[in-house]
């Protein structure tokens, strides 16, 4: 067994959960709120629903802008399992697997839109795509005000606070975890060549519509089960939450990041989820100064604060994708010279 690649593979792992126990202890001790372990449970959020606009935006080449719509279903969908289906649970087991199948019901319903919106709309590019997906967005907005079983306008209350920071970081590793695989597996390299160059990838025979396809439903999905857990954290959702400004906050976080790395969507999400809380000492003027930094990392950083770079442990060498070097080199181990 090769240990070197057993802790590689397992420290991302365990920076989760030491993170998760430092913040535990912090509250335990009382040096940290309720407040604070909030602002991080919705920066873990934040973080999933950045990374999955990134395999679209970043790594496809595509613009959506209408990715809380995604979102708002998922809530939606697993608020209906929890609360309307599954109310009266009160056995935690029982409530863990229905906290589950909310989330992956949530997460289906809202890959079930990706798929209505984007076979209609995935031949198109640039800004058609971008309004087109906007319209979405508020078309499941208005759509969800006008249901009023689900609260209509005012809202759906009483949803059970089943979401906590273990949940949150669970799920938020295990999408930076699938998302790094399949970017470098060859579904990822063909949403790469479709980015750089979609006639060229289709010359080269990617059937480019299918995997844009493919890469819209994924995001879909993630941006689903994010906002279930969303859902499960204020326990309170409304139409309005899930507005054309909470899609552009996802654009900030991405492109202020850096586009096409996952590093930079980690980074992006949580520092621009808990600055505006940091500047809150500055009252009124602090969206004023967020938006400034704003600017000034755009002007000075315009590919993002990771301008397409990764940590070690969020990319896969090529040594590790195939058995033989691809442009000559050592041979891996345990292989012995070729006759």
């Amino acid at each position: 067994m090769n240990v070197k690649r057993v802790i590689k593979t397992i420290y991302p792992a365990a920076i989760v959960v030491l993170i998760y126990v430092f913040v535990t202890v912090l509250r335990s001790v009382g040096i940290m709120n309720g407040y604070y372990n909030q602002i991080l449970m919705f920066a873990g959020i934040n973080i999933m629903m950045t990374a999955s606009l990134n395999l679209v935006n970043g790594f496809t080449g595509q613009f959506c802008i209408g990715h809380a719509g995604f979102m708002s279903l998922g809530a939606y969908g697993a608020a209906v399992i929890t609360t309307m289906v599954f109310g009266n649970v009160a056995s935690p087991p029982l409530q863990i697997l229905v906290f589950l199948l909310g989330l992956i019901m949530g997460g289906i319903v809202a890959m079930l839109a990706g798929v209505l919106i984007g076979l209609p709309s995935l031949k198109l590019k640039g800004d058609y795509l971008a309004i087109v997906t906007l319209a979405f967005g508020e078309i499941v907005r208005a759509l969800l005000r006008l249901v009023k079983p689900i609260g209509g306008a005012r809202g759906m209350i009483g949803i059970p606070g089943y979401a906590n920071l273990g949940w949150i970081l669970f799920f938020m590793a295990l999408t930076l975890f699938l998302f790094r695989n399949l970017i470098y597996s060859p579904y990822g390299r063909a949403f790469i060549s479709i980015r750089d160059n979609e006639v060229a990838a289709d010359a080269m025979g990617i059937n480019t519509t299918r995997y844009k396809m493919t890469a819209f439903c994924i995001a879909a999905f993630v941006a689903g089960v994010a906002g279930g857990l969303y859902a499960h954290v204020i326990t309170f959702i409304q139409p309005d939450n899930f507005s054309f400004t909470k899609s552009a906050d996802f654009l900030v976080y991405l492109y202020a990041g850096g586009s096409g790395s996952l590093t930079g969507s980690v980074v992006g999400a949580t520092l621009l989820t808990i600055l505006p809380e940091f500047l809150r000492f500055l009252s009124d003027w602090r969206l004023v100064v967020y938006a400034v930094i704003l600017v000034i990392v755009m002007l000075y950083r315009s590919e993002g604060i990771c301008g397409g770079w990764e940590l070690p442990f969020m990319k896969i060498k090529r040594s590790s994708l195939y058995e033989e070097p691809v442009f000559g080199g050592k041979k891996t181990e345990g292989k012995g010279e070729q006759p």
